[in-house]
């Protein structure tokens, strides 16, 4: 007997987000809002490696399978995925990619909410590669049956947290971003010269990003001797934890910011022609839009526009 495609029924559900962090943390509340429609189904994350454990963490999800996104010419890879993604009643993909979007036949073909061919509750808004993915994916839910998507929650990812301590007064730092996409960061010294000057103001810098942005630390140390250094030394509830008492961020387009963003952290971010703030700034815990500051490239945004914008939003 075929499984039923209306969600309303379903008993298995599956959510598939794969990557990046910054969508992921922007699927939090699409996430809040898939388990609130459906609060006595068995839900399932399909993700990958890097985020597995926040899923395990969240209160959202009843389980967590990995993708490892193997190849499709890997068989063993191609049988594995398969296996994982047999046995649901609705798969609601966020990923909404060329490859999630070729899971639907792998699947069984069940009900699904996403844009691949033939999906029983497709995102069907011909707008939908220019909307923001804040905007984008409540939009996707209300055409499969979920008209509300509530603040998400944030409390575990505190609760979590083993942060170091931290003076009274402290801003964070985000000068890395993907290693692949170079034209998304501002010149690091610029860091550093920001960081005296927030010094000066009785702010102390912290600067956060994985281990191998440890360089770009010691380079805003050069000029900054005061910035801490925590590179590669917190997880991402420790960054969450970092965010929600910092007085701001300033960063990249990269996925700690839209980290500290949903902890409610004021956020100036910095966009170059690489990525598209519309589509992709990050956004408060009720989808507020924090700072954005662009340039074509990034070594033309000046210092002074940084701290013009750090003033006029009463955070200096």
């Amino acid at each position: 007997m075929a499984r039923p495609k209306d969600p309303r029924t379903a008993k298995r559900i599956l959510v598939i987000r794969l990557s990046a962090l910054g969508d992921v943390i922007l699927s939090f509340g699409p996430f809040a809002a898939i388990r609130a429609q459906h609060p006595d189904a068995h839900i399932t994350l399909l993700t990958t490696p890097a985020f597995a454990r926040l899923g395990r963490l969240s209160p959202w999800f009843d389980d967590v399978v990995i993708d490892r996104r193997a190849p499709w010419w890997d068989l063993r890879g191609f049988f594995d995925i398969r296996r994982k993604l047999r046995g649901y009643d609705f798969v609601y993909d966020l990923q909404t990619s060329g490859r999630s979007s070729r899971y639907f036949a792998l699947a069984g073909r069940p009900g699904w909410s996403g844009i691949a061919q033939g999906a029983s509750h497709p995102h069907a808004n011909p707008e939908r590669d220019t909307m923001h993915t804040w905007e984008r994916q409540r939009d996707q839910l209300a055409m499969a049956g979920i008209a509300s998507v509530p603040m998400a929650a944030t409390d575990w990812l505190i609760q979590a947290a083993n942060p170091p301590e931290m003076p009274e007064r402290y801003a964070l730092l985000v000068p890395g971003a993907a290693p692949h996409r170079p034209a998304k960061r501002w010149p690091t010294p610029f860091y550093g010269q920001l960081g005296s000057i927030l010094v000066r103001v009785g702010i102390t810098p912290v600067v956060i990003g994985t281990g191998p942005e440890g360089p770009l630390a010691r380079t805003i140390q050069e000029f900054c001797p005061e910035a801490i250094d925590l590179t590669g030394q917190t997880d991402l509830p420790g960054l969450a934890a970092l965010a929600a008492g910092a007085r701001f961020a300033v960063g990249n387009d990269t996925g700690p910011m839209h980290l500290a963003a949903a902890m409610g952290c004021p956020t100036v971010t910095l966009f170059s022609y690489d990525s598209d703030p519309s589509r992709t700034q990050p956004r408060g815990p009720t989808g507020q839009a924090g700072i954005v500051l662009r340039e074509d490239n990034l070594v033309d945004l000046a210092l002074d526009d940084v701290t013009a914008a750090l003033s006029t939003a009463d955070l200096l």
